[in-house]
């Protein structure tokens, strides 16, 4: 039994040494979102961190435009980027977990 609880923290804490690295991976991992016309680009990482913006300079004439092309293209690029980040950090914890009854968290 205590040999069984030794071997579940052990893999506890390799399993967490490996969504730290996943999270640095993911710090690599870029993302890329444009408008629909393409005239505004953005990049960012899989954590959520902007990398790049381009802007056409057909959007400066008008800041109401350039503020509504932002506001739609950053929301589009981070629920991109959540949901990378999210697919791969469950798939390390789901990887790592013990078989415990009633513990299905990862379904």
């Amino acid at each position: 039994m205590f040999g069984d609880m030794m071997n579940m923290m052990g893999k506890l804490k390799e399993t967490q040494k490996k969504v730290e690295a996943t999270k640095k991976r993911l710090d690599t991992v870029l993302i890329d979102e444009s408008s629909n016309d393409d005239k505004l680009k953005i990049t960012l990482t899989a954590n959520r961190t902007i990398k790049s913006i381009e802007i056409d300079d057909e959007l400066l004439v008008d800041k109401e435009q350039l503020t509504d092309y932002l506001i739609i293209t950053l929301n589009r690029a981070i629920e991109n980027a959540t949901k990378v980040n999210e697919a791969e950090l469950a798939a390390v914890a789901k990887e790592g977990m013990p078989n415990i009854p009633g513990m299905d968290l990862f379904k």
